[in-house]
């Protein structure tokens, strides 16, 4: 069954008391390596058979992905929907804008940032922000995310289902390249944006 997944309101950023808390925790007791700023622009196709997003709830689950994965800040993410940005849309066309980091050859380099690597990891449940009816947007997102990050020790599943829920049917597990001074991304107190079991399909 075709459901809507609803836009909401994202928290602030976790302080980092919270880090261990949200599951996104550093590795290796934060050695610092160098690392520099590179840009991507990348449009990708987002087509879901189960569930449909509103354009503005669409671009903010895709931007906290990539922040979580170590995008800059400044990251910037536009979906173009066919029926409109408030209407539940099964496809849309979304453009990323953003940097990340890449590892440098010695910190010697021009436009060197202090970075370190740390565990990152996105399921249903996980961040908070996150749920079972994003699957086909994860399923959807590998190549933006697989080609344009620093990942070490990458597991990614996708299971999804076509026209239903799939109960952890997804999950991206690997240690992303994190600039020092970069928070963590916005994570919820609860799943927002994700229809209740029951709602209405959207069109």
């Amino acid at each position: 069954m075709s459901r809507f997944i609803r836009a909401a309101a994202f928290g602030a950023a976790i302080a980092l008391s919270g880090v261990a808390h949200s599951g996104q925790a550093p590795l290796g007791g934060g050695e610092v390596v160098p690392g520099v700023w590179q840009h991507h622009k990348i449009t990708i196709s987002y087509f879901g058979l189960t569930s449909a997003y509103a354009c503005d709830a669409l671009e903010t689950r895709v931007r906290s992905i990539l922040l979580l994965l170590g995008a800059r800040k400044d990251a910037k993410v536009e979906a173009d929907c066919p029926r409109g940005p408030d209407a539940p849309s099964h496809n849309a066309w979304i453009t990323a804008d953003f940097f990340n980091l890449a590892p440098a050859d010695s910190a010697s380099v021009p436009g060197v940032v202090k970075a370190h690597w740390a565990a990152r990891k996105v399921t249903p449940h996980q961040p908070l922000y996150m749920g079972d009816g994003d699957c086909e947007l994860i399923e959807q997102m590998r190549d933006l995310i697989s080609k344009n990050f620093s990942l070490r020790d990458v597991q990614y599943r996708t299971d999804c289902v076509p026209y239903e829920i799939t109960v952890n049917g997804f999950a991206i597990e690997a240690q992303a390249l994190i600039a020092v001074d970069q928070p963590d991304a916005p994570n919820d107190a609860a799943a927002p944006g994700v229809a209740a079991p029951g709602a209405a399909a959207a069109g």
